[in-house]
């Protein structure tokens, strides 16, 4: 079962979806979906492509949020390290929007994409007020090309930037024969206004940021970058460096995905790919989580 929600939390609002089985499975920890910049939460249910769908058919109980600015969830005041302030913001809001939704007290699996990996990092670094079992991103890294923040940096100064949509995906696929037919028209579903300050922090300031981040992070860590990846420098030493970033975790778990771009769930290794986040999350169920 599926619905949207909007919920008033930590003095905003908070829209999404809940993707709830039947019964579920005992143990298994609720996974909250942090979609990147220029989608919304529906980014995590493309028919044919839904993470929410094959979680549910797990067992697992999904919250797939809007992050500030999408959706009905309340924008943030403008700020340079926009990032965090979104990782603060769901810090402070995530016990009373998972008490709204009979979740209280479950142990939460983090899975976030792109700069949705970078505020769910950040969130996991913060971590007050309910209990994280572990974190699972993809397409985010340690560096991204000059040219990103110098495309950026070309904008109109204003709060919310439309990318178009033949712009995007050159950029979120790799080549062609590496997604499935319907992609990426299916995607566009999802698509969505970014603030501008999202684009030009994931290209500055967060990157300052990463390593206290990833240092402070207490729990065991799932990692994967697309082979194809075009928003950030990748490498298989690269992605090995990222992992070593994690000091403090039990567990870190890093690869390049082989036939991927930078949106991997809707490549033709998606499937795989999203049933490893899952195996990750449903490990975890023995896990200690960090209070």
């Amino acid at each position: 079962m599926k619905q949207r929600f909007t919920l008033e939390a930590a003095g905003q609002d908070f829209s999404g979806k809940l993707a709830q089985p039947d019964g579920g499975q005992a143990g298994l920890p609720v996974l909250l979906a942090i979609h990147g910049g220029t989608y919304d939460c529906d980014y995590f249910d493309i028919p044919g492509h839904s993470l929410l769908d094959r979680a549910v058919a797990w067992g697992f109980h999904v919250v797939a949020i809007d992050r500030p600015g999408y959706g009905n969830s309340t924008p943030l005041p403008d700020a340079p390290d926009l990032i965090q302030k979104n990782a603060e913001a769901l810090n402070a809001a995530l016990p009373d929007l998972l008490a709204a939704l009979g979740l209280a007290g479950r142990p939460v699996c983090l899975i976030g994409h792109s700069i949705g990996g970078a505020v769910a990092l950040t969130l996991a670094a913060l971590c007050e007020g309910w209990p994280l079992a572990g974190v699972a991103v993809s397409g985010v890294g340690a560096e991204t090309p000059s040219e990103s923040a110098e495309a950026y940096a070309q904008m109109p100064r204003q709060y919310f930037v439309e990318l178009p949509g033949p712009v995007k995906d050159q950029v979120m696929f790799g080549p062609e024969g590496s997604y499935p037919p319907d992609m990426p028209a299916a995607s566009h579903a999802a698509h969505r206004p970014v603030p501008l300050s999202e684009l030009t922090d994931i290209t500055g300031g967060w990157q300052d940021r990463l390593a206290g981040i990833a240092a402070r992070i207490r729990v065991p860590v799932h990692y994967r970058q697309g082979e194809h990846e075009r928003l950030w420098l990748v490498s298989a030493a690269r992605v090995e460096d990222f992992a070593r970033l994690f000091t403090a975790s039990p567990q870190v778990d890093a690869e390049l995905v082989p036939g991927a771009g930078h949106c991997i769930d809707y490549h033709l290794a998606g499937p795989a790919f999203q049933d490893e986040q899952l195996d990750f999350a449903a490990l975890l169920e023995s896990a200690e989580a960090q209070p």
